[in-house]
C-alpha cells in the first residue's frame, strides 16, 4: 500500500478480503455473521484489520493465491513473480538436482530423478537476443549449461508442436463438416495459450469453450510425449522422470499445474516444472557465468524438431503457425488445391489480421490472428452476438504473440519494441520444415499412438476444459 495513503482509510460493508488486489477473480470469503458487518482498517504499512461493531481488532492474514485460483491475464500472474506456486521455479529444479547429486553420493543412484528439459524456441530467440548470439549456438550452450548442472536429457517443445498443428489441422476439417448440424463447430478457437484458456473458462465459462479447439498445447504435447512415449523407451516409470520446461511465458506454469494432466496412475504430472526465459538468465547469473562462455554440447535430437541434427522451425510466425497450417491444410482437403502464399489483411490494429481465401465453386474460407485481450474480448463478443464469420481463429493473450511473451527477458538498453524486433527476426530466420514432412512423428503416430484419430492418440493429444463458477466480489476497485 502507498505511504500516502491515510492510515484511517477504511472499507465498509465487506464480506470478502483479498490481497494484494480487489480485482481477484476468486477472493477469500470472510463469512458473514448475524447483525451489522464490521469493518477494515488499513494501515499505512499495509496491514489489514477487521474491526467488529464492538470495537474489537483482529489482524487479516494476506490471502494465498495459488495459480488455479487466479485468472491468467496480463494481471497477477503475467506481472508479478511472486505470486508463483514454489512448484513451478528454478529453485524447484536447482532442488531436485542437489537431491539427485546427495543420492548419488550416497549410493542410492537407483532412486534419483531422470531430469528432462525441453526448450521452447521462443525462450531460445530471447536468450540468443540477450547474450548476442546466433540460435545454433544458444541451443548448443543452454544444453551444456543444463548438462552440466545434472540434467539427463534436453528437447526441443517445436517437436511436440507438430502433433499440435497436425491434430489442429484434422480437428478443423472434422468441425467445419460438423458445423452444418452442430452451432457451436465453428469457429474453432486455439487452445496453445494458456492465458487465453484461462480466461475464457473464468469470464465466459460454458459459452465459450465449446469453440476452442481440444488440441493440447505443445507443452503439454511434450509432457506426453516424456512422460509416456520417452519413459517407456528409457524403461522408467514417468513417477521417475522430473520434466522441466523452458517457456517464454508465466502462463504456461498455470497450465502445467491443470488437474486435466495429472496422472492418477502414476501420480506425477505431465510436466513437473516450467521455468522462464528469465529464469534461466537467472540461472546463469546464479553461476556466475555467461551463457556465451559455457562449453557446446549437442541437444538429444530424438525428441526435436530438426533436419540432419540442425533444428528447424515452422512457418507462420511466433506463436506457432497455426493459422498457416490449418489453411494449407483445409485448402488442400476442403478445395481440393495446394495454397501457395498466406496474404494478411492487417485490420483495426497490427495483432488483428484476417486471411480470406476464395475458390471458384468451393466455399469461401475465413481466418483470423487475433492478439492481445483487447482483440480477444472482440472476437468473443462476436461469437456471443453470433455476428463472427470466421472458421478459424489464431488465439493469443500477449500482444504481438508468443515471441513477446511475459518471461522473456527484458532489454537493458534498447526499447521493448526493439527488443521484440530482434527476438522475432531471429525466431523467423530459422529454415522451416512442416509436420507431414517429419518421418519421426509419423512413425509415433503409428508405433506409439496406435494410428491417426485412435482412442490413445485422443486420450495423449487433447484435453478438456472447464468453466469456473464465479466469485461475486463487490469492490472491483483498482488501488
Amino acid at each position: 500500500m502507498a505511504s500516502n495513503f491515510s492510515g484511517v482509510l477504511q472499507l465498509t460493508d465487506l464480506d470478502d478480503f483479498i490481497m494484494p488486489s480487489q480485482e481477484c477473480i476468486k477472493p477469500v470469503k470472510i463469512e458473514k455473521k448475524t447483525g451489522k458487518l464490521g469493518k477494515i482498517r488499513i494501515e499505512d504499512d499495509g496491514t489489514y484489520f477487521s474491526v467488529s461493531e464492538t470495537g474489537e481488532e483482529k489482524k487479516l492474514e494476506k490471502a494465498k493465491v495459488t495459480l488455479n485460483d487466479c485468472l491468467a491475464c496480463s494481471g497477477c500472474i503475467t506481472s508479478a513473480e511472486s505470486i508463483l506456486i514454489t512448484q513451478q521455479s528454478h529453485e524447484e529444479l536447482y532442488r531436485i538436482l542437489q537431491e539427485n547429486k546427495l543420492l548419488i553420493e550416497g549410493g542410492k543412484e537407483q532412486e534419483t530423478k531422470t531430469v528432462v528439459v525441453s526448450v521452447s524456441p521462443q525462450a531460445r530467440a530471447s536468450l540468443a537476443v540477450k547474450y548476442n548470439l546466433t540460435l545454433d549456438t544458444v541451443v548448443q550452450k543452454l544444453t551444456g549449461f543444463l548438462k552440466k548442472l545434472g540434467v539427463h536429457y534436453v528437447f526441443d517443445t517445436s517437436f511436440a508442436r507438430n502433433f499440435s498443428l497436425i491434430e489442429s489441422c484434422h480437428e478443423f476439417v472434422k468441425r467445419f463438416y460438423d458445423s452444418e448440424t452442430s452451432p457451436q463447430a465453428l469457429p474453432m478457437l486455439t487452445s496453445a495459450c494458456p492465458g487465453w484458456v484461462c480466461y475464457a473458462e473464468k469470464t465466459h465459462g460454458s459459452y465459450i469453450l465449446p469453440y476452442i479447439s481440444t488440441t493440447r498445447s505443445p507443452q503439454q504435447m511434450m509432457g506426453a510425449l516424456v512422460k509416456d512415449y520417452f519413459a517407456t523407451r528409457i524403461n522408467c516409470s514417468p513417477a521417475q522422470i522430473y520434466h522441466v520446461t523452458v517457456m517464454p511465458c508465466f502462463d504456461k506454469k498455470l497450465e502445467a499445474s491443470r488437474s486435466d494432466f495429472y496422472s492418477d496412475v502414476y501420480h506425477t504430472r505431465d510436466v513437473d516444472c516450467v521455468i522462464t526465459s528469465v529464469e534461466v538468465q537467472a540461472m546463469l547469473e546464479k553461476e556466475s557465468i555467461s551463457l556465451a562462455d559455457v562449453e557446446d554440447m549437442p541437444i538429444d535430437t530424438e525428441l526435436s524438431h530438426h533436419k540432419d541434427g540442425v533444428l528447424v522451425n515452422h512457418a507462420g510466425g511466433g506463436s506457432g503457425g497455426y493459422l498457416e497450417h490449418v489453411a494449407q491444410y483445409a485448402v488442400k482437403v476442403l478445395h481440393n488445391s495446394v495454397l501457395s502464399s498466406i496474404n494478411y489483411r492487417v485490420m483495426r490494429n497490427a495483432d488483428f489480421k484476417e486471411v480470406v481465401i476464395e475458390t471458384e465453386g468451393k466455399p469461401t474460407l475465413k481466418f483470423a490472428q487475433a492478439y492481445g485481450f483487447r482483440n480477444i474480448q472482440n472476437i468473443v463478443q462476436k461469437i456471443k452476438r453470433k455476428k463472427c464469420d470466421y472458421h478459424f481463429v489464431e488465439i493469443m493473450a500477449c500482444p504481438s504473440g508468443c515471441n513477446n511473451g511475459g518471461a522473456q527477458i527484458r532489454p537493458e538498453v534498447e526499447s521493448p519494441k526493439d527488443r521484440f524486433q530482434q527476438v522475432e527476426e531471429l525466431y523467423r530466420n530459422q529454415a522451416c520444415l512442416l509436420p507431414s514432412e517429419v518421418s519421426e512423428v509419423e512413425r509415433l503416430y503409428r508405433e506409439w499412438l496406435g494410428g491417426t484419430g485412435s482412442e490413445k492418440a485422443m486420450r495423449m493429444l487433447h484435453t478438456k476444459y472447464h468453466g469456473v463458477e464465479k466469485t461475486m466480489n463487490i469492490l472491483n476497485i483498482k488501488w
